[in-house]
């Protein structure tokens, strides 16, 4: 049985339910520009790739994934769809509502798109937990695999970078173009960062102006880091580290734990 909830009926979730499964993933991302060797959807399908493999190892259901996110920085570029933060924190609240009334109680928001969609889902987590009386986790894959990017040697956390590439090269090759990729090193600054794994980190981002991004697309067609180092191997282990640690979530909340 398909462990996306779009793709069973309503006889088959019910089931689930009272069979006491009441923990449910929710994949976000966003659509927009990944460089000239990525897909727009880059982000919502690395969110749904670690969600629909812990599912299966973990026994719970996925959501349909959020395919849209805060993006101003990358409307430069053509196909990239921004929405407002405070009507994201509406739709994420609205989802984790309708399911808790179903008897979901325990939810795990997977977030694709990097740093700036974390602020609005606390904002609608902190919401549900306290008006709704549920459990909502966020797992965030650049903070989840602070443990094993230098073991990979990524470089800096960036943009359609070696990271992002590697995990696509893995699980959707035929979506990846590295022949058209940029390179663009991303390198650290004093005090801020993006990189959870950076020391120095403020966690004070502040999305891009049109203005710097203009430049940046002008120089690497979107691209910021190093993409030409990506590998399918390397995204294998990335991949399959993030899953484990989602699991360990998942079981944590299911009370395996």
């Amino acid at each position: 049985m398909s462990v996306w909830l779009q793709n069973l009926s309503w006889e088959e979730v019910g089931a689930k339910l009272k069979a006491g499964e009441d923990v449910v993933i929710i994949p976000v991302g966003s659509t927009e520009q990944h460089g000239r060797h990525l897909p727009l959807g880059t982000d919502t399908m690395v969110a749904t790739f670690i969600a629909e493999d812990a599912a299966v190892a973990a026994g719970c259901l996925v959501a349909p994934p959020v395919w849209f996110g805060w993006s101003p920085h990358h409307m430069v570029l053509p196909g990239t769809i921004t929405i407002r933060p405070e009507v994201l924190i509406e739709l994420l609240y609205d989802v984790i509502d309708s399911l808790q009334q179903h008897g979901f109680r325990k939810f795990v928001v997977i977030n694709g798109h990097r740093i700036v969609n974390i602020p609005w889902m606390q904002i609608a987590a902190e919401r549900a937990q306290r008006l709704l009386g549920v459990k909502v986790a966020l797992f965030d894959p650049a903070y989840m695999s602070k443990e094993i990017v230098s073991r990979l040697n990524f470089g800096t956390v960036g943009h359609a970078e070696e990271i992002e590439t590697s995990h696509m090269m893995h699980k959707e090759p035929e979506l990846v173009r590295l022949e058209m990729a940029d390179n663009n090193p991303v390198y650290k600054t004093p005090l801020y960062s993006v990189d959870p794994s950076y020391a120095g980190d403020t966690l004070c981002y502040v999305p891009s102006t049109r203005e710097h991004m203009r430049i940046q697309a002008e120089k690497a067609g979107g691209t910021g880091g190093e993409p030409s180092k990506s590998s399918a191997e390397k995204g294998k282990l990335y991949h399959k580290h993030l899953v484990e640690n989602l699991v360990k979530v998942i079981s944590s909340l299911q009370g395996k734990m």
